[in-house]
């Protein structure tokens, strides 16, 4: 059954006349409103994301995106629709092998990319190529993450050469322009096949791509242009970050070939547990220790937060698993300026090593209390003698 997908022009809210400006604007807010950092754990969001940076692919490659608009989904994805070998589903795009001429504007080389997954147009590595991005762990105390740190890290990366400037020749000589495919990195190869004689375009098997040759390359990076280096990057660690997420650092990453752009830096943050805080979001979560006595009489009590100790008011008669909220006692959500919660939970400690002179206390005490001051147990007693009667019912109506 073939595989259905969302046309990439609905999936960007955009008509098939949209421009270059319209394509890229309509992603970036899309982009930004599913993006998995914003929307952690969501699925849908997630899934979102990922057809949206489809779309954008193939939309803003002038290539891919006249594939696209000439045979569907099937012009772009060679494994689309699930046509397996043979021509028995047909050529894409609704092409059922009749006849054609050039005039009609069908280019036989799309036509055969489109069908066996565009091995015979290669892609051309002339021109500036961006480097690529480096990823690494940074590991984090949870008082780090909740205030914000400024860490450095080392990192190993690839750099312009900076014997050859970058440009993999020896100092004093330059790459020649490669005379199989003239500088253009891509060679046409006439093959036969049962349709005729067939034009395609390969890499340049020379070159490799580059369209240029280096006769003399440089002693330090034998011809590459760029070498390996430690450095030293400072990472500024935002307050309110979360352990799983990244940090991207514009321009620390690889450097490009041919004069391309740098990488990028992903610096993926892991959070240390903390023995006494949780953290869900924003809020924190606490279990603090409440004595009998406090619990009964009322006290004020210190209780630690990310700021440091603060006052709690424990009220007369406080439950066990009582839970009081501290407001803004919590962490900074991330570049914003409010705070999350503090939620302290009332562990009330019963007393368990009672001489007889306490216990003889605790029975007096007992004994002047009135029902009122147990009005659950009061509850469940009554609870008690109905399920009682019941049963005696029972027993009498067999």
């Amino acid at each position: 059954m073939a595989e259905t997908k969302r046309d990439y022009y609905d999936t960007l809210g955009l008509s098939k006349s949209a421009n270059d400006d319209e394509i890229k604007k309509a992603y970036r807010k899309l982009a930004k409103q599913y993006h998995p950092d914003l929307n952690p754990g969501d699925k849908v969001s997630e899934a979102k994301f990922k057809e949206i940076n489809e779309a954008n692919d193939v939309l803003t490659d002038p290539q891919k995106r006249r594939k696209y608009d000439q045979f569907g989904h099937a012009g772009v994805d060679p494994n689309y629709g699930g046509g397996g070998g043979g021509f028995g589903g047909g050529f894409p795009g609704g092409f059922s092998g009749g006849s054609f001429n050039v005039g009609d504007g069908i280019d036989l080389g799309d036509i055969f990319d489109s069908i066996f997954g565009g091995g015979g147009r290669a892609s051309s590595n002339v021109g500036p190529k961006r480097g690529s991005d480096i990823a690494i762990n940074l590991d984090v105390s949870f008082m780090e993450a909740c205030k914000g740190v400024t860490e450095d890290v080392e990192v190993s990366v690839m750099e312009g050469c900076p014997t050859c400037n970058g440009s993999g020749a020896r100092p004093g000589t330059i790459a020649a322009t490669c005379t199989q495919c003239g500088g253009m990195g891509r060679v046409r190869v006439k093959q036969r096949s049962f349709l005729g004689d067939m034009t395609t375009e390969q890499t340049c098997s020379k070159c490799q791509g580059k369209g240029k040759v280096i006769e003399s390359p440089c002693v330090t990076c034998n011809g590459a242009g760029r070498v390996h280096k430690k450095k030293t990057v400072r990472v500024g660690v935002p307050a309110g970050i979360d352990d799983g997420q990244t940090l991207v650092i514009r321009d620390e990453g690889n450097a490009g070939t041919s004069g391309g752009a740098k990488g990028n830096l992903n610096v993926r943050i892991s959070v240390r547990r903390d023995p006494v805080f949780e953290r869900r979001g924003s809020d924190i979560y606490i279990e603090v220790p409440v004595t009998y006595s406090e619990a009964a009489l009322g006290a004020e009590i210190e209780v630690p937060t990310i700021d440091g100790k603060q006052t709690l008011i424990v009220p007369e008669g406080t439950q066990p698993n009582t839970v009081f909220r501290m407001k803004d006692r919590g962490v900074q959500r991330l570049q914003r300026e409010s705070r999350g919660d503090q939620y302290v939970k009332a562990s009330i400690e019963v007393p368990k090593h009672l001489n007889a002179q306490q216990k003889e206390l605790i029975k007096q005490l007992q004994e002047s209390l009135g029902e009122r001051n147990y009005e659950k147990k009061t509850s469940f007693t009554e609870k008690l003698r109905k399920f009682g009667g019941d049963i005696k019912r029972g027993f009498t109506g067999i």
